[in-house]
This record gives C-alpha cells, sequence and structure tokens, in this order.
C-alpha cells in the first residue's frame, strides 16, 4: 500500500473521529449515566459513516486511484450496513431503557426533532435493503438510482436536523458548527455529483462511430470524442457511460474501456446483454451522441511495471478488461510473457477469440481455454478453473507475478481460492469486480 493510499485511510479514521473529538472538549451537557452516553456515541458514530458515503460513492478519482473504484464501492457497501447497525443500536438502547425520552412515537404528536430521526432511520433502512437487495426486488437499475439518491438526501438531512434539534452534546456554537460545517460539505458533493460533474459533461459530447457484433453476443460500440479526449487512460480501465440521454439522466451505467490509450483518443466499449439497459445500448445506432464520465479502476497492467510476467484469468465479459490489457501489451510489444486462462460456457461464446489467436504472433501470449461445456473433440481444458487446471499451466516461478482477474462473483472466489493454494501471495491478485452495483 503506498503512501497516499495510507494518509487517505488516517483520513477517513480523523473524518470518522472528528465528531467525538468536538463533542468531547469543551462544555457538554452532563451525561446522564454511562449507557445513555453510550447510546448518543453510537447516534454520532452512525452520522459521521453516512458522511463519509457521499465521499465514497462522489467519483472522486483523487481518493478511488489508489485502491480501485470497485473496492471503494465495496467499501462504501460494507460500511452502509455498519452505518445502519450502529443507527439500530442507538435507537434501540433508548427504546428499552429510556423510552420516556423517545416521547410519543406518533408523528403527528411527537416533537419534530424526534420525528425527523425516525424519518432518517427509516430512509437509512429502506436504502440498505434496496440496495443489498435490488435483483431479488426486481427493482431496475435506473429507478434505483433515483431512489437511492432521494432516500440518501432525505434520511441524511433528517439526521442533521435530528441531531441540531435535539441538541444533546451540540448545544454550544463549535459543536453546532461541526455539523452545519458537515452539511455543507454535503451539499458541496450533491452539487459537484448532480450539477458541476454533469454540465461538464454536456460540454464535451461523444458520438459513437460504429456498432460491431462480437462472438458471445457482445457488442463494440466505438466513440469519438467531439471536443477533449480522456486524460491520464491506463489500459483496463473504466468508464460510466451515457448514450442517448442527457448527463443529468441518472441512467449512465460503468463499463471497461475495451480499447487501449495507445488507439485513442476515440474509445471502445464491450458491452454484453445481460439486462438494466444494456439490450438497448448494444443496437444504439451509429451517430448517437454519448457522454462519458472517468477513466476510474485500478486493473491495469501499468501498475505492474516491473512484473517479469503476467497470470490473467477471465471469465465470461469478465475478459474485457484484460483484452485491453493485452491490447496495450502488443502495440507496445511488450516482450513480457502473459498467460491467460479463459472460462467460457461454450468454446463459440469466447470474444474476441481470433483478436487474441493474433496477438500471439506480437507477444508471448499463452491462451488456455476453459470452456464448461466442450465441443465434440476437445482435447483442452474443460469445466471450471481450479486448482488442478492452474497447476498443469503455471511455472512455479508465475506465483510471484501479478495475477489479473476478472469474471463472475462465483468464479473470482473459486480462483482466489485456488491460487491461495498454490502459495500466490494476496498482494499479488488483484480482482475487477464484475459490477459496481
Amino acid at each position: 500500500m503506498n503512501l497516499w493510499a495510507m494518509s487517505l485511510i488516517a483520513l477517513a479514521m480523523f473524518a470518522l473521529a472528528l465528531p467525538f473529538i468536538v463533542l468531547l472538549t469543551g462544555e457538554r451537557a452532563t451525561a446522564r449515566e454511562s449507557l445513555w452516553a453510550f447510546s448518543m456515541g453510537l447516534g454520532f458514530g452512525a452520522l459521521a459513516l453516512a458522511t463519509l458515503q457521499f465521499a465514497l460513492t462522489g467519483r472522486l478519482r483523487w481518493l478511488t486511484h489508489p485502491f480501485g473504484a470497485d473496492i471503494v464501492y465495496l467499501c462504501h457497501r460494507y460500511l452502509s450496513w455498519a452505518a445502519l447497525a450502529l443507527m439500530l443500536s442507538h435507537f434501540g438502547i433508548l427504546y428499552i431503557w429510556y423510552q420516556p425520552a423517545l416521547g410519543a412515537l406518533n408523528p403527528l404528536e411527537a416533537r419534530w426533532e424526534l420525528t425527523s430521526g425516525r424519518v432518517a432511520l427509516t430512509c437509512f433502512i429502506a436504502l440498505v435493503i434496496s440496495s443489498q437487495f435490488r435483483k431479488s426486488l426486481k427493482l431496475p437499475y435506473e429507478w434505483w438510482r433515483y431512489l437511492h439518491i432521494a432516500l440518501a438526501m432525505i434520511g441524511f438531512a433528517a439526521a442533521v436536523a435530528h441531531v441540531l434539534g435535539v441538541g444533546t452534546y451540540t448545544a454550544a456554537a463549535d459543536k453546532r458548527a461541526l455539523w452545519i460545517g458537515v452539511t455543507v460539505g454535503w451539499v458541496g458533493l450533491l452539487a459537484w455529483s448532480r450539477i458541476g460533474r454533469p454540465w461538464l459533461q454536456a460540454r464535451n459530447p461523444w458520438i459513437v462511430t460504429a456498432n460491431e457484433a462480437e462472438r458471445g453476443g457482445v457488442h463494440t460500440l466505438k466513440l469519438a470524442p467531439q471536443r477533449r479526449g480522456l486524460k491520464h487512460w491506463k489500459p483496463g480501465q473504466f468508464a460510466w457511460l451515457s448514450i442517448g440521454r442527457s448527463p443529468w439522466a441518472l441512467k449512465e451505467h460503468p463499463f471497461t474501456i475495451s480499447s487501449p490509450p495507445e488507439t485513442g483518443p476515440d474509445l471502445s466499449f464491450s458491452i454484453k446483454p445481460l439486462g438494466d439497459d444494456t439490450a438497448r445500448l448494444v443496437e444504439v445506432a451509429v451517430g448517437t451522441k454519448a457522454y462519458i464520465d472517468g477513466p476510474y479502476g485500478a486493473f491495469s497492467i501499468d501498475r505492474e511495471p516491473d512484473a517479469p510476467g503476467f497470470v490473467m484469468i477471465a471469465g465470461g465479459i469478465g475478459i474485457t478488461p484484460i483484452f485491453a490489457n493485452l491490447k496495450a501489451l502488443a502495440l507496445r510489444g511488450n516482450p513480457r510473457p502473459v498467460i491467460l486462462f479463459y472460462a467460457n460456457k461454450e468454446l463459440s461464446d469466447a470474444s474476441f477469440q481470433e483478436e487474441l489467436e493474433a496477438m500471439r504472433a506480437r507477444i508471448d501470449l499463452t491462451i488456455i481455454h476453459v470452456p464448461e461445456d466442450p465441443p465434440e473433440g476437445w482435447e483442452g481444458e474443460a469445466g471450471f478453473i481450479d486448482a488442478q487446471v492452474l497447476d498443469r499451466h503455471l511455472p512455479r516461478q508465475s506465483r510471484n507475478w501479478p495475477h489479473l482477474i476478472c469474471g463472475p462473483g462465483p468464479m473470482l472466489a473459486a480462483v482466489r481460492k485456488a491460487l491461495q493454494a498454490r502459495n500466490v501471495p494476496l498482494s499479488k491478485i488483484d480482482s475487477e469486480v464484475f459490477e459496481l452495483v
């Protein structure tokens, strides 16, 4: 972990501790007893975690670059559950041991600041449940995004109003200033995310110049910038793509850039129709206007300039970022050896099969296809990528090479376990989460 990443973690810990540092200094209300004070602390901790979520999902490049956007989003998901647990514990202690302090639960009779706290709790419960079980609830991605933003805004505003209205440990001016400052920062993040960034995207549109069908139902869309291309773009990164709609529409999706920077400024996105609007995207017409926000991600060979070689493992459409990295190696004439394991339901589903074979003449590339249902007469590997498959093809020295893995969640878990069984250091295993939401 580099110095910048460690500094960001330290900054996040300080941000979470800051409410307690301010609230516990100077004059403050006397705690009724330790359990009451503990409950108040849980409430302040929950709000501090909730505040951090807006930074984690704000697509701030200085924050996502050291870790990768997928890791930051996973951290957001887990910390959301932690924040909700603290909120429920805060309310639960008061409900069990200090019920008179809660007043009437009927919002028509309760004090406004207490009702505000209950509104916040309800919003955060709905937010976490709708996000965690979106697919089970059959909630379309676009509608989920609208709901997610609305619940987050209402819930956070209600929580701050609750804290300031109740006034416990916040009566002093410096302590009220803390939460007012937090609110101003929150509003600033929202303004940048929902107004500033879309405005910049609207000033720099892209145009779809080609829509090409690939194997496995994948379509590659090629886009050309009408003004500026992407800055500081590395192979294997992704961008948020909105086609045929306004950048303010909240209907953008994250897709890997399947072309390397060496072929820029034009971009390619290879998309498989898996639902959530992707069926519409693969049929988009040439000439359609598009908007791009990126690049993001850290799944790139450029993060390993001194690696002696690479092991790359892809499942299905997870080949996309690996394909971009391989194309970059080929265009650079990079001599480092690469061993690629490529799993698909059937061999005919393997996208970019011809392009990958052609790369073997340009770089030191070994390809091991692993179809789950092999064709008749197939003599190669079949089934799933497991420790035995890896052992048959990976030389001993490859254990210290970077291992880049991308594919469905179950495959990632199985491959990580198999690599650890081969004594591959965790620091040498880099996986790209198949989907962010």
